[in-house]
This record gives structure tokens, sequence and C-alpha cells, in this order.
């Protein structure tokens, strides 16, 4: 079967931190966008302690204008 597909959590969440940056995005932005009551999610992506269900990968997607291969980056090896 060889190399099973694994997502990096961490360098995903350095990816849509970027994006943030770039976009001129405050995290407190990103929260409303999503409807979160707070910014806690948001710095769970940016740090790589959690991902982002698919929907919001999607929403990530539209938001910055790019595509999801684009955000989500896969483990090396």
């Amino acid at each position: 079967m060889g190399n099973y597909p694994v997502i990096d959590p961490v360098a995903t969440g350095i990816n849509i931190d970027g994006m943030r940056r770039a976009a001129g995005y405050s995290v407190a932005a990103m929260a409303e966008y999503f409807g979160f009551a707070t910014t806690n999610a948001i710095y769970k992506w940016i740090h790589g302690t959690s991902m982002p269900t698919l929907d919001n990968v999607m929403a990530l997607s539209m938001l910055f204008g790019v595509s999801v291969n684009d955000i989500v980056v896969m483990k090396k090896g």
C-alpha cells in the first residue's frame, strides 16, 4: 500500500496563519466569519493543536480565494 497521506497540523496552521495575515484579517474577524463565540478554535488551528473540519477548510478556501490543497499541508516521508 505504501505512503498513506497524513496531514501535518502544525504546518497547516502556519499556512492558515500566513494566509490570514496576507489577507489582512484579525483572528477576531475570522472567528466572526465562522460564527464562533470566541477565538479559541482559530488559535488552535494556527498553533496546530486541532484541525478545522472539512466544512471549515472549504470556508477557509473561499475566504482566502485558494484551493483546499493550498491550505492543507501533507507530512513528508
